[in-house]
């Protein structure tokens, strides 16, 4: 058959036929009209196009016609060969007439793709790729701009990209040419040795090659549904990730059992590299992101999303009128775990403390971690009473001890302030104040419970940045004082020492009790910086009487379990009792008993160093605290003082009395000094007399008092006995 639009011209004819390029006539059905020497000596005599290029079926081709006529187009395509290989080409079709019409024919050029053009193709392709990653497409984006790049560089494949997550199942991210329900029923397939190319590539981590899927052993599981599309072969190759995972797939289709062309194996040959850039520049922004808005110890949300999402709570509960509740929970003494345990372990706990609170919110409420032990609950759409419910859960969440790799069971506890919207607050910033106000009023109540907020605290509340501001002054000017209440020996009424006590006179004020201001201390951090002045004070004036001849055999000083926790006082006492040149026994350290019930590493070593140097340990109101006595057997306690509530009432109170003798019994049986505090009456000494007490303290021997004071009581009493 003749070309028609040469038929006139015998010598065009010729010229066409010994071209060196393959020309070929082609009408609207795709079929093959004439076809010149060169391409004759190609691929024979087919009769149709999708014989000679296999996928350029009758659909595609209609689809190429479809552009704009007389525009030349350019595709990459297998030529198959009449010995039936396929050789890679370049071809260009040109339409002849204006239109595309039913009987219009098209003229295909042919020629044989080199190197160089191969490369000029592939990376045409990969500048599209590499463009829409830099500009930080979405993943699903990148993948399917891919695809549709080679698909249109190679009408004959149809080109799948599929995700494979952490627990080797496959999830479709780009199929542009299959229809949805083929990616919807291979979501969640497993991997496996048997699981079709792209199964088995990621299971074998290399590519795989299936020339004919009708009769290949590894599609036997998926070989009807691949079928039922019309994929007759396909060649998958694994893409890994920075972990090297395996991370997805990249897969070629073929419509007809074939092998794969070499331009096909060049192109994918980039297309996996680019499919590994396109993978892990995802994994990185979702590191970003991760690190934008998550915490990274617990992967709770952090401030930052916390406020975008509480922000977005508050717009539609305003919008609506609805309530939104904000909690602030603070894990009670969260530092002394870190201190004593470490920080891993710290991380450890709060890792295990964001899984048991997860679970006791709904999915539409928002958990994050706001730093260090802090929590923050948005609760969207609830009044008050859902909030302290909400807030109950996750207090009975935390009772049970938590599993400690290494490490005994730690039992914790949370204290949590609420604040509603809109009464406590329009905004964010206000509800986080007052829930903070509120969660400091429920530590002040005793911690392990929920506070709602109310105006009143915020009244509090300045009150107590007052009395810090006004604390930091006297500390930092040296308007604090030191008074001394001496402790007396039943037996013979010799005075054995007297105990340190901190006393503040503001100018305003007048006398500050130590009740009023030593909490604020420990909220605001100045404790530690108080307990040193505290020590420093009192073994300098103990040196001081030392030198002058005043006959006190000791000096007592409070320490706050704070100090144990965050300082060395073993240190700070070694090096006080050398510089002022002091013997160890003549300082007793008063503790109490919650230091010693937090028994950690940290704890007994210090008080084992102090003991070791002769340094007396007492145990302050003892009695009021816990009912454990263990400690007194593991650690080096020498002195018990009786709770002066316990010898309010003494004479009167049956109860009290049996306490009190319980107490000395112990104090006797363990071999330790005890101590009765707040003695004020002839009749509260008699009994303590009868029930064998030690030594004893109060206003009946005298009032705490300054140096000069005591130094001049010491010297009336010289003489004197009980």
């Amino acid at each position: 058959m003749k070309p028609p639009s040469a038929s006139a011209n015998p010598l065009l004819i010729q010229a066409l036929d010994d071209a060196e390029l393959g020309l070929v006539w082609v009408d609207a059905q795709g079929r093959l009209q004439h076809s010149n020497k060169r391409f004759a000596g190609w691929a024979g005599m087919p009769a149709t196009l999708d014989q000679c290029f296999p996928g350029l079926h009758t659909g595609a081709w209609s689809a190429l016609l479809s552009r704009p006529a007389g525009q030349a187009q350019s595709l990459h395509l297998g030529l198959k060969t009449a010995d039936g290989e396929l050789l890679s080409t370049e071809l260009r079709f040109h339409s002849l007439g204006e239109s595309p019409a039913a009987d219009a024919l098209t003229v295909l050029s042919i020629s044989p793709l080199g190197d160089a053009q191969l490369r000029s193709a592939i990376d045409l392709l990969q500048r599209d790729v590499l463009e829409a990653v830099a500009l930080s497409r979405p993943l699903q984006v990148v993948m399917d701009l891919l695809c549709r790049r080679v698909e249109s560089l190679a009408p004959d494949v149809i080109c799948t990209v599929l995700a494979v997550d952490e627990q080797g199942r496959v999830h479709p991210l780009a199929a542009p040419s299959l229809p949805a329900s083929f990616s919807a029923a291979l979501d969640g397939v497993p991997i496996g040795p048997k699981a079709g190319s792209c199964g088995t590539a990621a299971w074998r981590r290399e590519p795989v090659e299936v020339a004919d899927i009708a009769r290949d052993p590894l599609w036997e599981d998926y070989r009807v549904l691949a079928l039922a599309y019309g994929l007759a072969a396909c060649w998958s190759t694994p893409i890994l990730r920075a972990d090297q995972r395996v991370g997805a797939t990249f897969a070629l289709y073929y419509r007809e059992p074939r092998p794969v062309v070499p331009f096909h194996r060049g192109m994918v040959e980039a297309c996996a590299q680019l499919c590994q850039v396109a993978l892990r520049n995802d994994e990185h922004l979702r590191q970003i992101e991760r690190l934008a808005y998550y915490d990274n110890v617990t992967g709770l949300a952090n401030r930052r999303l916390f406020a975008d999402r509480a922000r977005h709570d508050l717009l539609i509960s305003s919008r609506q009128g609805s309530p939104t509740a904000l909690l602030l929970l603070d894990v009670d003494r969260f530092k002394t775990i870190n201190d004593s345990l470490g920080h891993a372990v710290g991380d450890e706990v709060l890792r295990q403390l964001a899984q048991r609170l997860g679970p006791c919110l709904r999915d539409s409420d928002t958990l994050a971690r706001l730093g260090g032990d802090e929590f923050g609950v948005i609760l969207q759409g609830s009044t008050a009473a859902d909030a302290m419910h909400a807030a109950d859960k996750l207090l009975a969440a935390l009772q049970p001890p938590l599993d400690l790799p290494g490490q005994a069971p730690l039992s914790l506890s949370a204290s949590i302030g609420i604040a509603n919207f809109p009464e406590d607050g329009g905004d964010l910033e206000s509800l986080l104040k007052n829930a903070e106000i509120a969660m400091y009023e429920a530590k002040r109540a005793g911690r392990n419970c929920a506070r709602f907020f109310l105006h009143a605290m915020n009244e509090a509340l300045g009150e107590r940045l007052q009395m810090e501001a006004a604390l930091r002054q006297a500390l930092s000017q040296g308007c604090l004082q030191l008074h001394y209440q001496p402790k007396l020996r039943l037996a013979d009424g010799r005075t054995m020492g007297c105990e340190a006590l901190l006393r503040w006179r503001h100018p305003e004020w007048g006398p500050v009790a130590p009740d009023r201001f030593i909490g604020v201390a420990e909220e605001c951090g100045l404790i530690n910086a108080l307990d040193a002045w505290v020590l420093e004070q009192a073994c300098a004036q103990l040196a001081r009487w030392q030198q002058a001849g005043v006959a006190l055999p000791e000096v007592a000083v409070n320490v706050s379990p704070l100090r144990f926790y965050q300082d060395d006082v073993a240190a700070h006492v070694g090096q006080l009792l050398q510089q002022h040149g002091l013997r160890a026994e003549q300082l007793t350290l008063e503790v109490t008993e919650r230091l010693m019930l937090d028994d950690n590493a940290r704890t007994r070593g210090q008080m084992q160093r102090l003991h070791e140097m002769g340094v007396r340990i007492s145990v302050d109101d003892f009695g009021t605290g816990y009912s454990s006595l263990g400690y007194l057997k593991r650690l080096p306690v020498s002195e018990l003082k009786l709770d002066k509530s316990f010898v309010r009432d003494l004479e009167t109170d049956p109860d009290d009395r049996a306490l009190a003798t319980a107490v000395i019994g112990i104090g006797r049986a363990l071999g330790l000094t005890v101590v009765a505090e707040g003695v004020e009456t002839a009749a509260q000494q008699q009994v303590l007399e009868q029930v064998g007490c030690d030594m004893v303290q109060g206003w009946r021997f005298g009032h705490p008092m300054p140096a000069e004071a005591l130094e001049e009581w010491l010297r009336q009493r010289s003489t004197q006995a009980v």
